[in-house]
């Protein structure tokens, strides 16, 4: 398992508890990694069809998508 990976499970976690969104600087510090690091593992997670972004101004904020039975909510 990549460096990355392992982020990417973490991120999930902490975003299914956390659900008013992030960005990328506040991953990171929960994290303790740089912020390009958080970045990889979200633009791993949005491939994966498993993130949503809401911008707002100049922040990005980061969602889990929820999944229902059927798929994607």
């Amino acid at each position: 398992m990549s460096k990355v990976d392992k982020f990417v499970s973490e991120i999930k976690d902490i975003l299914r508890k956390d659900t008013r969104g992030l960005t990328i600087q506040e991953i990171s510090e929960r994290l303790k990694t740089s912020r390009i690091t958080a970045n990889l593992a979200l633009m791993k997670l949005d491939g994966m069809g498993l993130l949503d972004v809401r911008i707002i101004g100049n922040c990005r904020l980061h969602y889990l998508k929820e999944i229902s039975k059927g798929g994607v909510k």
